[in-house]
């Protein structure tokens, strides 16, 4: 499906709350045995743009028509179980995850990507980068550490564990799907704004978060791969994952932290390219929070393209 260009931010011609009008296309793909849905806009190299919780590809709308003029083919994709992808009833663990991302590269005719991704999505493109190294050309992670040393800091380091609150309670069967969706999706509001920095996100920017949220299902799939991280930890496929995971990251990888984030502890992301063979860049980003995407779009939109046309990222 696509839908006409019209003013970026506005609804499409049926109201849906997640293909949203704009210079961007919104089609699907079938990839992993699910249909999901995509935006693109550009010509060239594919990125990749993976979003995160309690969001949709909508988070990346600066970025795309920043790559698109920067000569890059810039794609973001709904994660399975939300915004305009499938909503299947298994399949949420990091690995089937990681899958989906470099099936839709496949899908899109593309031999790899440059993987973009944010929070949860981040998460899953250091997986992907570790599980289908090929298909992997490139790796930015933002607000999120190795998936190891994420496990070590939740298991090991009092003030993440506390940070990290919500996905302990996560754990609680349907309390948490309902607390999501109660008075319209208030929770929405509430975690964006207390996860962002000085500079919080503008309200209509969350109203479409908290439209996202209410389509049905989409608060249960959200919370699926946090169940999944925390209840495998001690389980042999989570063993066998977390194991999986000392394989290095072997591409030119960019590591993108705001210094505020409150949700994910600086010193927890601060050390994972320990995990990472190749040249490796921290740019830790000074007053922001956990969405340094959206909360300064052109410094962040500027230092992704910046190093993604930069032939020695090593310097």
């Amino acid at each position: 499906m696509t839908v006409p260009d019209s003013a970026p931010g506005s609804l499409g011609a049926l109201g849906s709350p997640v293909r949203i009008d704009g210079p961007w296309t919104h089609r699907d793909v079938a990839a992993n045995g699910a249909r999901f849905h995509i935006v693109e806009m550009g010509d060239g190299p594919l990125v990749m743009l993976l979003h995160g919780f309690p969001q949709f590809w909508w988070t990346w709308r600066h970025q795309l028509t920043a790559l698109a003029d920067a000569g890059f083919r810039a794609v973001a994709m709904d994660l399975r179980g939300v915004g305009g992808s499938d909503r299947t009833p298994r399949g949420y663990d990091p690995a089937n995850l990681a899958l989906d991302i470099t099936g839709v590269v496949r899908s899109l005719g593309e031999p790899d990507a440059a993987l973009v991704g944010h929070d949860l999505g981040g998460y899953l493109a250091w997986t992907a980068a570790v599980m289908r190294p090929k298909l992997v050309r490139r790796l930015a992670v933002s607000s999120m550490p190795h998936p190891r040393r994420w496990r070590s800091a939740m298991l090991s380091d009092f003030a993440q564990s506390r940070a990290g609150s919500y996905v302990w309670g996560f754990q609680r069967p349907w309390i948490p799907e309902r607390q999501l969706v109660a008075n319209d999706a208030a929770l929405v509001s509430e975690l964006i704004e207390d996860w962002s920095g000085p500079q919080p996100l503008d309200e209509e920017a969350v109203d479409v978060y908290r439209r996202a949220m209410l389509i049905p299902s989409t608060a249960h799939c959200s919370i699926e791969p946090y169940r999944w991280m925390v209840r495998s930890l001690a389980r042999p496929d989570g063993i066998q994952f977390n194991r999986r995971m000392k394989r290095p990251v072997r591409v030119p990888t960019l590591h993108l932290h705001g210094s505020l984030d409150p949700a994910m502890r600086t010193r927890s992301a601060a050390g994972s390219g320990e995990y990472v063979e190749a040249p490796y860049r921290w740019r830790l980003f000074d007053g922001l929070g956990h969405f340094p995407q959206e909360e300064d779009p052109v410094a962040f939109s500027n230092e992704l393209i910046n190093w993604l046309k930069d032939p020695e990222p090593d310097r």
